[in-house]
C-alpha cells in the first residue's frame, strides 16, 4: 500500500512569508482520508465536508509541503507514500494536542457543555453504561454523549484514530494495549438454557466437558482462536461447538429460545424481571473472570465532565490518580480494589432477585 519513492512537487521559489500555511483542517482531512482507506467520499462524510472541498485542501497541503502524500491512479488515491505515512503520523499527534489545548481552555473557563464520545461493545452500551450516563446528564445537562457500539476488535481502533474520547472494553487477562487502561469492574460469564434443557436442572452446575458437547451461542469474539472462551476449553483439552455468534446479548438470548443451542454471555446482560423463561447457570468455576476497562489516549487532557463520568462509572478510581497516570505515567502506589459487577449492584433493590437467579 505504501510507495517508497514519492515524487517531489515542483515549487516556484518565493519568500516564506508568501507560502500558504498548513491548517488543522487540512490535517484533519488528511487523517480522515487515511482512516477511510483512501476513500475521499467517505472521508468527506466523516468530516462533514464536500468531496471537492477535501480534494482541494489535500492538493493545497501537498503543494505547501512540496511532496506527494498519496499515489494516484486516475482520479482515485491508490496508496500512501513513505512521506505520507510520516506526515499522517505527525498529523495525528498535532490534532490530539490541539484537542488537549481546547480542553485546557474549556476547563479553565469552567465550561459545562461539550460532547463525550465513547466506543464500546453492544453489551456494555446496553447494560452497563446507562446509569453512569444518566448521572452525567443530571450533572452536565449540556453535554451530549455519543455511543459507538462496535465489536471488540474495532473499539480500540476508534480510540487510536481519535474518533472517540475513550473506550470501554473487556479482557480476561492483561489490560488492553493502545492507551492507558483503568479497571472499572470485574465480571463473570453465565450459561443460559431453556428451562426444559437437560443442563437446566436446579442446583446442578454442568462441567466444561458437558458444555463442550452442546452447541453454543455466544459473542462474535468467540470465533477468534485467541478468544478467552476457546482458550478455556483448550486448556481442558476440549473444543467448543460454536453454533452461532452475535454482537448483541439480546440476539444471543433470542437464538437460545429458538433452539440454536445454549448461550454463554456476560452476566451484565441479565435484567431483573426479564428472561424468566430461560435458566441462568453460574459459570464462575468454569470460565475465567473478565475485567472491563476504561481506556484513554496517553497524554490526553480530559474535560471535567469526562472525569465526572469516570467517577460515576468507576467510583473506586481517584480523579487525581487518573490525571497523574495520563500525563506523567505514574500509577498509584496502592492500586485501588476493583469491584465485581455484583458488588456494583449491591446498592440497588434488584440485587437479591438477580443474584438468586444466578445461584439457582
Amino acid at each position: 500500500m505504501y510507495a517508497r519513492h514519492p515524487r517531489r512537487l515542483h515549487r516556484t521559489p518565493c519568500h516564506p512569508d508568501h507560502w500558504i500555511a498548513m491548517t488543522l483542517t487540512q490535517l484533519r482531512y488528511l487523517v480522515a482520508i487515511a482512516d477511510c482507506r483512501l476513500n475521499i467520499t467517505a472521508a468527506a462524510e466523516r468530516v462533514h465536508a464536500t468531496q471537492p472541498g477535501v480534494s482541494k485542501q489535500l492538493k493545497q497541503l501537498e503543494d505547501e509541503l512540496g511532496l506527494l502524500l498519496f499515489i494516484r491512479k486516475g482520479k482515485s488515491l491508490d496508496s500512501i507514500t513513505d512521506a505520507g505515512v510520516r506526515v499522517i503520523e505527525r498529523a495525528r499527534i498535532i490534532l490530539a494536542e490541539s484537542l488537549n489545548i481546547r480542553s485546557i481552555a474549556a476547563n479553565l473557563r469552567n465550561e459545562a457543555h461539550g460532547e463525550l464520545r465513547i466506543a464500546t461493545t453492544h453489551t456494555q452500551a446496553r447494560f452497563a453504561l446507562p446509569a453512569s450516563i444518566a448521572a452525567l446528564n443530571r450533572r452536565y445537562p449540556q453535554v451530549s454523549v455519543h455511543l459507538q457500539p462496535s465489536g471488540d476488535a474495532e473499539v480500540l481502533d476508534l480510540l487510536e484514530s481519535g474518533r472517540v474520547d475513550l473506550a470501554v472494553v473487556s479482557t480476561s487477562g492483561a489490560a488492553p494495549t493502545g492507551g492507558v487502561a483503568f479497571p472499572a469492574y470485574r465480571w463473570s460469564r453465565v450459561v443460559l438454557a431453556p428451562q426444559d434443557h437437560p443442563l437446566a436442572k436446579p442446583g446442578r452446575t454442568p462441567s466444561l466437558a458437558e458444555l463442550a458437547a452442546q452447541p453454543l451461542v455466544s459473542y462474535d469474539s468467540s470465533k477468534r482462536p485467541e478468544s478467552s472462551l476457546r482458550r478455556a476449553f483448550a486448556a481442558a483439552g476440549l473444543a467448543p461447538q460454536i453454533a452461532m455468534t452475535a454482537a448483541d446479548a439480546d440476539l444471543i438470548k433470542t437464538y437460545v429460545r429458538a433452539g440454536m443451542g445454549i448461550g454463554v454471555l456476560a452476566e451484565m446482560a441479565l435484567q431483573p424481571g426479564e428472561d424468566t423463561d430461560l435458566r441462568v447457570i453460574e459459570a464462575d468455576a468454569l470460565l475465567p473472570l473478565c475485567t472491563t476497562w476504561i481506556v484513554l489516549r496517553k497524554d490526553s487532557v480530559l474535560r471535567d465532565y469526562t472525569l465526572e463520568w469516570i467517577a460515576q462509572f468507576a467510583p473506586h478510581l481517584d480523579r487525581n490518580d487518573v490525571r497523574r497516570q495520563l500525563t506523567l505515567g505514574i500509577a498509584p502506589e496502592k492500586p485501588p480494589r476493583v469491584p465485581h459487577w455484583r458488588e456494583r449492584l449491591a446498592v440497588t433493590p434488584i440485587t437479591a432477585s438477580r443474584a438468586a437467579r444466578i445461584r439457582a
